[in-house]
């Protein structure tokens, strides 16, 4: 397949240049600075790998896990945080304490988390359709952000629910606000993970959004994938989340694919096992081995994918206590097992679609800008 012309330019994000045009996705329990440097060494040191959603809240209080959360690496530039966010005095005072203390390069917002905890206080993608809150908190943010030079970014969902469609009014008002760019994951929250991504609101939104880069984002599992959206959407770039869970080497097969060259063949089993490794060594350097191992057994499905590993190995693999353990495991893997076709297969949560949970009279008016009761209370987001 070739590359569309345009899928070869590199971003512009304030003052990142972002080359490729490739995001990888903020993901609870997933993208902490282990996983994102395990990623960017696969992929371009310039394409921005984003730490898990935090919630401004947190960082006004200075919550202990949410600081651990936010832990860069040494080398990790440019450091890009997401936060969410439902009252813009919460999110001018955390965006005034990451830039003031130097914690970031870039912030991305969060309009798109589907999870009921978040949604049934109005957070998440239940807050575009409050139109005038949504503008005010992206106008805090943009503000507080500004002295330092530090460009806001914003993600977001469809809408609601098909009959709740809020995306065209997202992007119009945070380019009107002063953000960056904006990123659409072509589901509503009431698909959460289920189903197809719809690439055709990517395409309206790239047509009403015309002053700032927009980025596609949902199944993308391929490099294929990602050229076949830039060319059917028009997008500027595309943000990746499931699609490299298990395949932090997807982000080298994007800038191949994004600067027209070849893309390498898939790893043998004995490489992933090597990745797999390595990822287990630096959530260790992270965390600690014990919770960092702990933390790698949600990951040896998703590398092991489509492998035939056999049920007992992948068991042991699946309840590994230490590194040497780890070491032990890999060595029994077949190294010379071809990387499977299935591996492009969806991978991570999926579920089905579910009717989103709102505050009570939420829907009643768009323009109502009060501050949601009891959600800036929240320390995750899912």
């Amino acid at each position: 397949m070739s590359t569309a012309l345009h899928a070869t330019k590199p971003l512009k994000i304030g003052r990142h240049l972002v080359d490729p045009a490739v995001v990888l996705a903020p993901m609870a329990g997933i993208t902490n600075v282990a996983f994102r440097q395990l990623c960017r060494e696969f992929g371009s040191p310039t394409s921005l790998y984003v730490c898990e959603m935090i919630t401004a809240r947190a960082v006004v209080e200075r919550d202990s896990k949410t600081m651990q959360m936010i832990t860069f690496g040494e080398h990790e530039r440019p450091r890009s945080m997401q936060l969410y966010g439902v009252d813009p005095t919460s999110m001018t005072e955390a965006v005034k304490i990451i830039v003031g203390e130097d914690r970031a390069d870039h912030v991305d917002m969060n309009f798109g988390c589907p999870v009921p905890k978040v949604t049934r206080k109005g957070g998440g993608a239940a807050l575009p359709y409050k139109r005038q809150l949504f503008r005010r908190i992206v106008r805090a943010a943009v503000r507080a952000a500004e002295p330092a030079g530090v460009p806001v970014t914003v993600k977001f969902r469809i809408g609601i629910d098909t009959d709740h469609l809020t995306y065209l009014d997202a992007g119009r008002i945070a380019e009107d606000e002063g953000a960056r760019a904006v990123a659409l994951h072509a589901r509503t929250a009431a698909q959460r993970y289920s189903g197809q991504a719809d690439w055709s609101a990517i395409a309206r939104l790239k047509e009403a959004v015309t002053s700032i880069p927009v980025l596609g984002n949902g199944d993308i599992f391929s490099a294929r994938d990602a050229l076949r959206m830039v060319a059917e959407t028009g997008c500027d770039g595309v943000v990746v989340g499931r699609g490299c869970l298990g395949r932090p080497w997807l982000f080298g097969e994007l800038q191949a694919a994004f600067r027209g060259e070849p893309l390498p063949p898939g790893p043998r089993l004995g490489e992933v096992g090597a990745v797999l490794r390595r990822h287990g060594r630096l959530l260790a350097d992270f965390l600690g081995e014990d919770k960092g191992v702990r933390d790698l057994r949600k990951h040896v499905a998703w590398y092991l994918k489509g492998f035939p590993v056999g049920a007992e190995l992948r068991r042991s693999l699946a309840m590994v206590s230490t590194l040497a353990e780890l070491d032990d495991l890999v060595g029994r893997l077949d190294p010379d097992l071809e990387f499977p076709d299935s591996a492009d297969e969806p991978r991570g949560r999926q579920g089905s679609p579910a009717k989103v949970v709102l505050p009570e009279g939420w829907l009643d008016d768009p323009e109502d800008a009060t501050v949601p009761a009891g959600a800036d209370e929240l320390h995750s987001g899912g």
